[in-house]
């Protein structure tokens, strides 16, 4: 479990690919300390094992269901990837629930100042807009951030500068390509609400009320 609060921003040391699936090799400092084989450390929004540890990096293996759901794949040597250890149990929840399980990729639409803060807006699939919401949390290549409007075909947020400065986002431009996790409750939930026909799922006040709500 994570938090989307990114502890620092590493860098792609190597790639070794096979024919569906890859190792890669990451470059990093923070993230290192007290990390042990087995650990699990987010890469861009994604939770890896380490599988070896070396004094200035780490590596990890990449299924092939991981390159076919995320943005992975478009790294080469030298990416600059967001970085954060797997939540400790004492520790505190600074953005949101993260499981560092992809959903998809989204595609960044338009990058636009406003004052200070700066606005991504993401265009994405049906299939994961239909969990975003106004106001809802979203993870962008693990960064924990706050949906501020959402459209028929994407979604946008406002960052601040800290937030900029401290990840990848510093570095992203119009057309990359990014990965997306959007809030684990919401499919949870849509998954345990019983189904008001064998083809059709109504969500309604009335069923919420019967489901205890």
């Amino acid at each position: 479990m994570f938090t989307g609060i990114v502890e620092e921003v590493g860098t792609i040391k190597s790639i070794n690919r096979g024919q569906h699936s890859a190792v890669l090799t990451v470059r990093a400092k923070t993230v290192l300390e007290e990390t042990r084989i087995g650990d699990s450390i987010s890469v861009n929004g994604i939770c890896l094992t380490v599988r070896q540890l070396f004094p200035d990096s780490f590596a990890a293996d990449v299924m092939h269901e991981t390159l076919n759901r995320s943005a992975l794949a478009q790294l080469t040597v030298g990416s600059a990837v967001n970085l954060e250890r797997a939540m400790p149990a004492n520790g505190r929840f600074g953005g949101h629930i993260v499981a560092g399980h992809v959903d998809g990729v989204g595609r960044i639409a338009n990058i636009r100042k406003d004052d200070t803060a700066i606005w991504y807006t993401i265009h994405a699939d049906p299939a994961i807009l239909r969990y975003v919401v106004e106001k809802g949390s979203i993870t962008i290549d693990g960064i924990s951030l706050t949906v501020a409007a959402v459209e028929p075909t994407g979604f946008s947020v406002s960052t601040i500068p800290h937030t900029v400065r401290q990840t990848n986002l510093n570095q992203r431009h119009k057309g990359d390509f990014v990965n997306l996790e959007t809030d684990v409750v919401g499919k949870y939930i849509e998954r345990l609400l019983p189904s008001e026909t064998p083809k059709q799922n109504t969500l309604t006040k009335e069923m919420l009320l019967r489901c205890g709500f």
